[in-house]
Formats: structure tokens, sequence, C-alpha cells
């Protein structure tokens, strides 16, 4: 099933929503934490207005949420003058498995204009290396997605420094605007792997405790299909627990998002 065609399974159900997640989109015991944020994002689109962009996207993985049919309650919390935040939460066996915060905002007249720069790469999308799915030796959703490396090691090479800058598309066409760019932009800004295993010489598991993602347009028109970028960093590890952030580039290198995450790591 699709990135896209999942966001569609959402229906209403006993004053809530559900939605099925299929065994195709799993990132070990738990669905891909990128398709999660979506479809809590897709149930707040319910109760928010769509020309109202989406600009923070706060989200907590408290438990696993297996494959199957999840069921998700979203309430607005508050509604301002420019600005609402919604709460969403993904529950498995009627237990919070990811809670949701996003934050929805009216453009606003302001003087402050400060755009990302960003280095030119030496190694371009047709450039970079492949990363070839394996079944059972990677993630079940990356056989939805394609990841290239066009700087840094992949993980468990025992890399000098956590930084990897990485080409990322979904194996589907994804035209849209609007919400439909904010699904695709949510899912894109979480394909890749921690950095920080880029490290470690053996496998080993990570996993997101927190993310933040802050979208930086009102709108992508274009939605474009074709390779983003994924600059990432770990700024900070230890007792296991990693601090990383990123930045998620366009086909036309138009700065999309800036994620920050909270990893574990068990190696």
């Amino acid at each position: 099933m699709l990135f896209s065609e999942v966001l569609h399974t959402l229906k209403p159900a006993d004053g809530a929503w559900s939605a099925e997640l299929p065994a195709g989109w799993a990132q070990g015991r738990t669905v891909f934490g990128g398709l999660q944020a979506a479809i809590a994002v897709r149930a707040m689109r319910e109760l928010v207005p769509a020309q109202v962009p989406l600009r923070v996207l706060q989200t907590t993985f408290v438990a696993p949420v297996p494959p199957g049919t999840v069921r998700i309650e979203a309430r607005v919390l508050r509604t301002g003058k420019s600005v609402t935040h919604v709460e969403a939460r993904l529950l498995a066996d009627g237990q919070t498995g990811c809670l949701v915060v996003g934050i929805f905002g009216a453009a606003r007249e302001s003087q402050i204009q400060v755009a990302l720069r960003r280095e030119p790469l030496a190694v371009k999308p047709e450039q970079a290396i492949l990363a070839r799915y394996i079944e059972g030796l990677m993630p079940a959703f990356t056989q939805h997605v394609t990841m290239r490396w066009a700087g840094g090691k992949p993980p468990f090479s025992g890399a000098a420094e956590p930084k990897t800058q990485i080409y990322v598309d979904l194996k589907e066409p994804f035209a849209g605007q609007g919400p439909a760019a904010e699904y695709q932009i949510i899912g894109y800004a979480d394909i890749i792997p921690s950095p920080g295993v880029s490290m470690l010489k053996k496998p080993a598991m990570a996993s997101s405790l927190t993310w933040t993602l802050e979208l930086l347009a009102d709108r992508f028109d274009a939605a474009p299909d074709g390779p983003w970028l994924m600059d990432a960093e770990v700024s900070s590890g230890r007792d296991g627990y990693l601090s990383q952030s990123a930045v998620l580039w366009t086909p036309q290198w138009q700065a999309a998002a800036l994620s920050r995450q909270s990893v574990v790591a068990f190696g």
C-alpha cells in the first residue's frame, strides 16, 4: 500500500477516527514514525481548515504502534487570532502509542525575513550511493522509499563523525498542494536512520523518542517528486541518548523543514 493510500484509509469511528497501517510500513515492532505523524495530521486536518498552514509538529513516540487498525483521537486545544493548537493520539489496544501536537498558523505581516543558506554539494543525486532494500535486514518501510548517500557513512560502518547527507524520495507519485504537501514533507523528514548509528561497527537498534518538525513555508505549490536532501547531524550523545538535528531541502534547494529529534540508541 502506498503512503498516500494509507492516509486515505482514515475514516470516522465512534467520535474519533481509525486507519489501517499495513505491515509493509513497519519499522521493527512499530509503524514508521513519519507515517504515524502524517496520519495524526491527517486527522487534525478534519478540524483545521486546509488553507491554514501547518507550522510546527511536536511528536512523542510513547510506545510501539504495531501494524493493523489504529484509533486516532484528535481535539482542538485552542484557537487564537492566528494560531490553532491541535492534539492527536494514536491508540493501540487502548493505550497511547504516539502523541502529536500540531500548531497551525495563518501568515502574519513581519519585517523579519531570514532564509536558510546551504553550501552546494559536490555529489549530485545521480552520483550518490543508493541504499538497496534487503528484506529482513532493513526496516520494512524502506521498501517504499529511496535513500542515496551523498555525504557521511551508512549505518554500522564505524564512521568517525555522526553526520550524513542523504537524498530521500518516495517510490510513488505524490501530487498535491497544501495538506498533501504537508504529509509528503512529514514522511520525507523521518526516512533516514540516525547519523549516530553510522559510528557503530555492528548492527544495533535505535528509536526516536521525541521529534519536532518546523515547516518553513506556507505551501509548496509543486510538492515536487524527485530527490529531497536530508542534511543531518548528531550534536550530542551519551548514556544511550542522542540529540540530532536536520534540514530538509527540496529538489530546488528550498529549505522545507527543520527537524530535531531525541533518539535512544542500544549500541
